[in-house]
């Protein structure tokens, strides 16, 4: 079996019946939303000068999965708002495999007015019922300068709705791995509302400095 050969057919089998598709907190996941189904989510991070930051995004489906326009802006307003397509190019929320790469418009700050781009190619893994690995590789380019970033995460349920993370995120520019253990839950209603708390505690593995990370995602069909 040839390696195209070998893609396909991994991004045509069915995954494992997930209780929580749902995005992580660092880490790209590579599945775009349902028709007809909207995602809001709130992050927030308090570093260890006890400062807080946080970021709301919204993600829409364009007419079905393979099209997804989605937006994320600071909550502060000291960072950049990002602008976002994204093209399912292999797979689905379904499947083993799955690649959905992302091309972003960057919108600078009201400090820093500028505009930059970034893409990133997310690439998620079902290993088996318990465990899943999400893989991104992407570069940011804003000032006139190329940033690039890596970034891996293995997803375990130790419950059905119940998600223990790790993921390790590396940046060019600071040549600093950090590292995030955290954990995500879900609340499920009938109307097809779910909603996914989580917190995890990112550490910079150069400076060892922690910071606390809260989620917060609300999906629903409209």
């Amino acid at each position: 079996m040839t390696f195209a050969l070998l893609i396909a057919w991994l991004s045509s089998q069915k995954a494992p019946q997930w209780k929580i598709q749902d995005n992580s907190f660092l880490v790209e996941e590579a599945y775009n939303q349902d028709p007809r189904v909207v995602q809001h989510i709130t992050t927030m991070t308090r570093d260890g000068e006890h400062h807080w930051t946080g970021t709301f995004t919204q993600e829409w489906p364009m007419g079905g999965i393979k099209n997804q326009i989605s937006y994320t802006l600071p909550l502060d307003g000291t960072t950049d708002a990002l602008v976002n397509y994204r093209y399912q190019l292999l797979g689905t929320g379904e499947t083993r495999l799955a690649c959905a790469p992302r091309l972003s418009l960057i919108v600078g700050s009201r400090h820093d007015r500028h505009y930059g781009a970034q893409a990133l190619v997310p690439v998620s893994f079902v290993i088996n019922d318990r465990f899943v690995t999400h893989w991104d590789a992407g570069a940011n380019i804003e000032h006139g300068h190329t940033t690039w970033n890596g970034a891996a995460s293995v997803i375990f349920a130790a419950l059905p709705r119940v998600h223990l993370m790790l993921e390790n995120l590396w940046n060019s520019d600071a040549r600093a791995l950090t590292v995030s253990p955290g954990v995500r839950w879900a609340y499920d209603f009938k109307s097809g509302l779910q909603i996914v708390p989580g917190f995890a505690v990112p550490i910079d593995t150069r400076s060892h400095q922690k910071s606390a990370l809260l989620y917060l995602s609300f999906e629903h069909p409209y």
